[in-house]
């Protein structure tokens, strides 16, 4: 691994360390949708200008998937960054749980579960196939405001904005329903370390990295500058 590949890998662990740890930590004080949406839409935010030029501030699985998928990334590059998403998510996770006291923390619907921020709603428990195919469409949404905005730059350097404020309307749009992840990182962390009922995990994870591909082929195929027509 080269110097650049390592500052990038770690410029990865240190953003999703920190969207993971600000967005778990504001779902645990159980402030509500409108904290948790503004909460992850506004750090990403800041994510994006602080890390963005080192390594494109992926900070998420999908959306490194999406680029690969979309031959922005090589794969030995998507290797090195899952690895420092998923290992900054679960740190994130690790600190939310030994930081805050378990009465600040509380507990979840189950009432045996501490709240560390787990991205679970209504749905998830209800029908999880369901649940994960909302986490699908949110990703969806997700992945094609980065190839927009970012990949193709056509927002004139307001690509932070576009990105953080997709991500917050949809938590706003399937917050109450299935927690809004659109993250296999910010899913996996807070469910491992809070514990309880792992069985969302597999599902969500599935259809938020399929979102990711299909959003990477779309725009590949269909979206990029060079394939507009003449005049447009």
């Amino acid at each position: 691994m080269n110097d650049k590949l390592l500052r990038a890998a770690i410029a990865e662990f240190l953003g999703t360390f920190t969207f993971v740890f600000v967005g778990a930590a504001v779902v645990a004080t159980g402030a509500g949708l409108v904290a948790a949406a503004l909460g992850h839409g506004l750090i990403l935010v800041g994510i994006i200008l602080a890390y963005g030029r080192i390594s494109g501030a992926h900070v998420n699985p999908a959306v490194t998937l999406g680029l690969l998928v979309g031959r922005q990334i090589t794969l030995d590059r998507a290797i090195f960054y899952w690895v420092a998403q998923f290992v900054g998510a679960l740190v994130a996770a690790v600190l939310v749980r030994a930081l805050l006291p378990d009465a600040v923390l509380g507990l979840l619907a189950d009432g045996t579960t501490f709240n560390v921020g787990q991205t679970i709603g209504s749905v998830t428990s209800a029908d999880i196939l369901r649940a994960a195919a909302f986490e699908f469409v949110l990703t969806f949404f997700l992945v094609s405001a980065v190839y927009q905005a970012a990949v193709f730059g056509k927002l004139n350097n307001l690509e932070a904005l576009a990105i953080g404020l997709t991500l917050a309307g949809s938590i706003f749009a399937g917050g109450v329903f299935t927690g809004a992840s659109l993250n296999p990182a910010r899913t996996l962390g807070p469910a491992l370390i809070g514990g309880g009922n792992l069985d969302y995990v597999l599902p969500y994870l599935i259809g938020q990295l399929l979102a990711g591909a299909v959003a990477g082929v779309l725009h590949m195929t269909l979206f990029r500058p060079q394939a507009e027509p003449e005049g447009v």
